[in-house]
């Protein structure tokens, strides 16, 4: 590449301050709607394709802006949105009684390092993950979609038809969300079964973005997680649940608890040993893209000719000086919180130990996070397993470290040191499930991939500034269910109460370790036959590990849908490659999947603003719906949700029928 060639490419308007300051006015509004939905309910929405939503209506007021430009404010948006997520460990704390609220500068720095280097981590991953890999991120294609088709200098037909096709879908999929808050029509329907003296349920949501999603990653992917569920609701939830559903008044709750405490951890087990065998597999990987990084940066200070504008990464020699030099606070952080406690005697080998174990767990996370979001979007993700898994492993680390507490005070400590350390990993975590999903987009669409990662660590200090006095709002004004002094309206904090009663139980013995071992091996097995599947299909037939263990841990609600929504996206696009133009039919089903996403996404945000503003846990609710009215809203429901992807399939063939016609008589 020329010279002047590159310096035409750098030029291009992308991390602007205009972007900067857009990203930062949709981060303050997605991340305090996604701290209240998540301690409401226990569930977060995805930040990324609302934000590309928003950032192109506004950006289209500038004639010189680009879809490149449109990509970093959603950037910015989305990774402090994500960030939001740290709500699933940071509340534990008050919950165990250690915080009576959010401190400001501690909780803040807990956000910023650890999300900081979420995306120190993402950096060489993107190489082995993104640019390297066959995953499908369905929410970085999806995001990538939006973007092109919404740039306003392309206006051609085809153009038209694919805004079209989005329009639609996040129509229907809006309604289909809309009817369910208002009680019209269900949003999950569902059976729980008696089986001689246990039993079993099966059920769905009636989630068309999840349909969106399923198309997306299509039938590998779909498949691997109906076997994980088939393994879950026809196994083992009728073994846990045998003999203890005598007496029991509700069916399905009953099932509901046995599934949360013994399914759910062989879920988490299946998906430890998946996790750690994944990354022994993609180590490789990994280091070729760290070394290529700094290859491509000393041959391109020795040739005098610059990299590739699209593989322009943070230099790796930064990367690895930030993640380093970040240990530095990350200790400072764990002396301020020690100093003064029961185990302030224990202080030096309690953070050396810490440090380099968030050092090395860093890594793991970012990495496992990272590949899942490749295989199902961020949105799916079950990140709260991974939280899950990282408390148990920290709280066995400490465990090993000091040892037991001698009094209640000292193990309260030691509770809430675990935590707090688990609150670094999890932003890690949470930071490189989206900042991969995010950079795929920006592969897509030309962006630049340094500028993106700049983008990405402010979008991480936009939310750790806003994150601490949101939380300390909801602590205020509600409270968590299980604090101390914890009023009748007290927020569930369903995660964070998990959480916190795993690293009471690892710390105080009362955690069920046989059940993370079933998980193990269950693991091992489905490794075993997927190694074996590959080869011998010659890498048609897949049974992708990580895939089974999120079919055990997701309830089956999540679950279902996904390969059904594989299912629809293989028929279609089984039809499409029968079309005159085969890549432009399949574009249009991947713009109509899109936009089932897109809509419900929107609307999570509006019903996010809305829930927070009435403090009602159905603010929609239609005030003379009544339980009576459940049996209509079932049919309501699957009426709507089925005709509605039938007729958004329906409508894609005929635009491409239009298109191919067009085509044909120029």
């Amino acid at each position: 590449m020329s010279a002047p060639h590159a310096a035409k490419q750098t030029s291009l308007k992308e991390l602007t301050l205009r972007g900067i300051i857009i990203g930062g006015v949709i981060t303050l509004v997605f991340t305090a709607a996604n701290v209240y939905l998540g301690l409401k309910v226990g569930l977060t929405f995805a930040t990324s394709i609302p934000a590309a939503v928003i950032s192109m209506a506004i950006l289209r007021f500038w004639s010189d802006h680009t879809v490149q430009e449109n990509n970093i404010v959603q950037t910015i948006a989305s990774a402090a949105g994500t960030l939001s997520a740290v709500i699933f460990v940071l509340p534990g704390l008050v919950i165990v009684g250690w915080w009576n609220g959010f401190p400001y500068w501690e909780t803040m720095f807990v956000c910023a390092v650890g999300g900081a280097l979420g995306v120190m981590y993402s950096i060489p991953l993107r190489r082995a993950l993104v640019t390297g890999s066959d995953l499908p991120y369905p929410e970085g294609v999806a995001g990538a979609e939006i973007l092109k088709v919404g740039d306003a200098k392309d206006s051609g037909e085809d153009n038209k038809r694919g805004l079209m096709a989005i329009t639609w879908g996040a129509i229907a999929s809006a309604a289909m969300t809309l009817l369910g808050y208002l009680k019209v029509a269900a949003s999950e329907v569902g059976a729980a079964f008696r089986i001689g003296s246990t039993g079993t349920m099966i059920s769905t949501s009636l989630s068309l973005a999840l349909i969106g999603v399923g198309h997306l990653v299509g039938m590998t992917v779909g498949v691997a997680m109906l076997i994980g569920m088939l393994v879950s609701y026809g196994v083992l939830l009728p073994l846990y649940a045998n003999g203890t559903l005598d007496g029991a008044e509700d069916l399905t709750d009953a099932l509901s608890s046995v599934f949360k405490s013994d399914v759910r951890f062989i879920g988490a087990g299946v998906m430890a040993i998946a996790a750690v065998w994944t990354l022994m597999k993609i180590m490789g990987p990994i280091a070729r893209g760290i070394s290529e990084s700094l290859r491509a940066s000393r041959g391109a200070k020795a040739s005098g000719q610059g990299v590739e504008r699209t593989e322009q990464d943070i230099p790796g020699t930064w990367v690895i000086v930030s993640i380093v030099a970040a240990m530095i606070p990350i200790a400072g952080l764990l002396w301020w919180f020690m100093r003064g406690t029961q185990i302030e005697h224990n202080t030096a080998l309690l953070i050396a130990v810490s440090v380099l174990f968030i050092l090395l767990a860093g890594l793991l996370v970012a990495a496992v996070c990272g590949y899942m979001a490749g295989l199902i979007g961020s949105s799916n993700s079950p990140v709260s397993g991974v939280g899950l898994l990282v408390v148990v492993v920290t709280a066995v680390v400490i465990l090993a470290v000091h040892g037991r507490g001698a009094s209640l005070e000292e193990n309260t400590a030691l509770i809430a040191y675990t935590l707090f350390t688990s609150a670094i990993v999890f932003c890690i975590a949470t930071i490189a499930n989206d900042n991969l999903q995010d950079l795929k987009t920006g592969q897509l669409v030309g962006a630049t991939p340094w500028k993106q990662q700049v983008a990405l660590v402010i979008g991480v200090v936009f939310g750790a500034l806003i994150i601490p006095p949101v939380l300390q709002l909801m602590q205020n004004s509600f409270g968590f269910q299980g604090a101390p002094g914890a009023g009748p309206d007290a927020l569930a904090a369903p995660q964070a109460s998990l959480i916190s009663s795993l690293a009471k139980g690892v710390l105080g013995g009362g955690i069920d370790w046989k059940l993370l071992g079933i998980g193990a091996v269950i693991g091992v097995v489905v490794i075993v036959i997927d190694e074996a599947l590959r080869p011998a299909s010659k890498g048609k037939l897949a049974l992708p590990p990580l895939a089974v263990g999120m079919g055990i841990y997701l309830p089956a609600s999540l679950t279902i849908l996904i390969p059904i929504g594989g299912l629809a996206g293989f028929l279609y696009n089984r039809w499409a490659s029968k079309q005159a133009d085969p890549e432009r039919a399949k574009r249009f089903g991947t713009l109509a999947a899109t936009g089932l996403i897109v809509g419900e996404s929107l609307f999570g945000v509006v019903y996010a603003g809305i829930a927070g503003a009435t403090g009602s846990d159905s603010p929609l609710a239609l005030p003379f719906i009544g339980e009576g009215f459940s049996p209509i809203a079932n049919v309501a429901g699957i009426v709507f949700f089925a005709g509605s992807a039938w007729l958004l399939y329906g409508f894609t063939r005929k635009i491409t029928r239009e298109a191919d016609r067009e085509s044909a008589s120029k």
